[in-house]
């Protein structure tokens, strides 16, 4: 896990050294352990990396076997499948026992397809040399992040937009359509982030960059378009214990010690006990709880669990003075916004995996995804007539006469009904196109950019084994009815896990996992709104007797989410936008 970045020239020049200094400088928080630059006319690039695998010799960038003549190679991840690579590619000569260095090998015997060999997440980055071209490819899901600009004196790419900012390529500016976008869903979505003139390279995209400009792209889909496997349940089963045991070893090579994060639902619950069947030594768990009545505290539950399989288990509290201390952290490592209150949770628990002295976690993001665990799946494959709806379909503001001009759904939701039109094909049910959408949307652009920004802070690689394309394959063509029942999600993996660890109570009804945000905010409603509303930022877009009164009234779900979502943008809008740095907690910052 690492930080890569880099700019081509329109001209051929040789790229400002001091440009790459503030690449370098901008991603060292993604790479503590080292850092590699390649330079030559045209085109320069730097790496930052974590080391993970082959510790001592895994430097970057990677060279063909004729050195710095051939062609050139910087990546950010990890790539699974690298030993089986290495064991099939006896014609290579390998300078290093990393994982990366393989796809370096494969792009000179495959070109643009060499990703087609890849298992694992990545943002690759290639100096074709002999060809004059830049080749940069993201993972199928978009596990790990990539964006890019084009100025009229090149290309510039990086592992987070703030970098191609902070570099000086471009100049935070926001851009109005995804803003809306962001206020009304909590990320944004597609190809287009909330900087104008930044974009995302897209999840499974390649891209082939010529004299500083896009010249060709080339898109690997990460869902299948076959048709759903027919299978009964017990061989479902089997099938399930096979691909998840074979993706959780690979989810666990590392030169590192390794841990886990432990909520005590159906996803961490099967991941920990499938890492206690292959692992030896106990398992390094990490559980976070809230000290507020008004929440479920999975503590208790999880506590069980690591306890049913001999687990080194931590329990991590978080209060309201984590919460007026670590937001603005969450928030400055969150460039591309995701105004999801996970991050919270998911920043202290970073915080203590490093204390622990890990570099590596588990964690059990996309299980609901592929295996459908979410409620607006089910209401989604109902017809209207029934009680079906789309997913998203109302936006976090819509109605309360806070925004001065509220956005009209066709602005704000146009990416996800994008992606409703282009995953809707023959071969899939109301059921799969509503997990495609989250599949294409929701899981990179939330849930793991959330995942990535606040590990990576904290000197942590965040690996994701639901996330993976042979499992991915297996879970996203089970039969509806394997995946839902009634109003239970997630059957088959319910079903494992009752055979499989019966102390997780897998067929218990979900609580759902909640931050209290809306206590903490309500503590200081007028403190808050009175400061929020008088920011220009939020002058511009909102109404500031409305913002004040909003933040007097919390306790309803709408306005609870509309607070916390408008307590977010202000803070990400001074850090981001108005580019304030400051220390100091919640209030501070706003004050300042």
């Amino acid at each position: 896990m690492c930080g890569i970045a880099g700019f081509q020239t329109i001209d051929g020049s040789i790229p400002d050294q001091a440009l790459l200094d503030r690449f370098a400088k901008s991603l060292a928080h993604r790479g503590p352990d080292g850092q590699g630059q390649h330079l030559r006319p045209g085109l320069g690039m730097i790496q930052m990396r974590l080391a993970i695998i082959d510790l001592d010799g895994g430097d970057q960038p990677f060279y063909g076997p004729e050195g710095k003549s051939d062609n050139a190679l910087i990546a950010n991840g990890e790539i699974y499948n690298y030993r089986e690579l290495r064991n099939g590619m006896q014609d290579c000569t390998f300078a290093t026992n990393s994982d990366c260095e393989p796809p370096l090998h494969l792009y000179s015997k495959y070109g643009l397809d060499f990703v087609k060999h890849l298992r694992g997440m990545y943002t690759i980055a290639v100096d074709d040399t002999k060809q004059d071209l830049l080749v940069l490819a993201r993972d199928p899901f978009g596990i790990k992040p990539l964006y890019y600009c084009e100025t009229p004196l090149g290309f510039a790419f990086a592992s987070e937009a703030q970098a191609l900012i902070a570099a000086g390529v471009i100049s935070a500016e926001m851009e109005t359509s995804k803003r809306n976008e962001l206020l009304q869903l909590q990320f944004t979505t597609g190809r287009q982030t909330v900087f104008e003139g930044i974009k995302r390279v897209m999840p499974g995209e390649v891209l082939v960059i010529k004299n500083g400009r896009i010249a060709e792209r080339h898109q690997h889909n990460a869902l299948p378009t076959g048709e759903v496997r027919g299978l009964d349940e017990n061989d479902a089963i089997e099938l399930l214990d096979q691909y998840l045991e074979e993706s959780t070893d690979l989810h666990q090579r590392a030169d590192v010690d390794y841990g886990m994060f432990l909520s005590g639902g159906i996803d961490s619950s099967a991941l920990i006990a499938m890492m206690a069947r292959l692992n030896v030594r106990p398992v390094h768990a990490f559980t976070v709880g809230f000290d507020s009545p008004s929440v479920h505290d999975e503590r208790e539950q999880a506590r069980r669990i690591a306890a049913s399989v001999g687990a080194e288990h931590e329990e991590v509290s978080f209060g309201e003075e984590d919460f007026w201390s670590l937001l603005p952290k969450a928030v400055a490592a969150t460039d591309d916004p995701v105004a999801d209150y996970a991050i919270l949770p998911t920043y202290k628990l970073a915080m203590k995996a490093h204390d622990a002295g890990l570099k590596v976690i588990l964690s059990g993001e996309g299980g609901d995804e592929f295996f459908g665990g979410y409620g607006r799946y089910r209401s989604a494959m109902r017809w209207r007539l029934f009680g079906g709806r789309p997913m998203r379909t109302k936006g976090i503001f819509d109605g309360l006469g806070i925004l001065r001009q509220e956005p009209p759904p066709s602005e704000w939701r146009a990416g996800i009904a994008a992606s409703e039109k282009s995953e809707g094909n023959v071969h899939r049910s109301r059921f799969q196109v509503a997990q495609a959408v989250d599949i294409a949307d929701w899981l990179p652009n939330d849930l793991l950019t959330k995942l990535d920004r606040c590990l990576m802070a904290n000197g942590i690689e965040g690996r994701v084994p639901f996330i993976d394309p042979v499992l991915a394959d297996f879970a996203f063509r089970l039969p509806d009815g394997l995946k839902v029942k009634k109003r239970m999600g997630k059957l088959l993996l319910r079903k494992w896990l009752d055979k499989n660890m019966p102390v997780a109570e897998p067929f218990a009804r979900k609580k759902g996992f909640t931050v209290p945000v809306a206590d903490w905010i309500g503590d200081k409603g007028k403190q808050l709104g009175t400061l929020i509303a008088a920011l220009p930022s939020i002058e511009e877009i909102c109404n500031p007797d409305a913002v004040k009164g909003l933040f007097l009234s919390t306790g309803t779900k709408q306005n609870d989410k509309a607070a916390w979502s408008l307590l977010y943008y202000a803070l990400w809008h001074r850090r981001h936008i108005e580019g304030i740095v400051s220390e100091g907690d919640v209030i501070d910052i706003l004050a300042s």
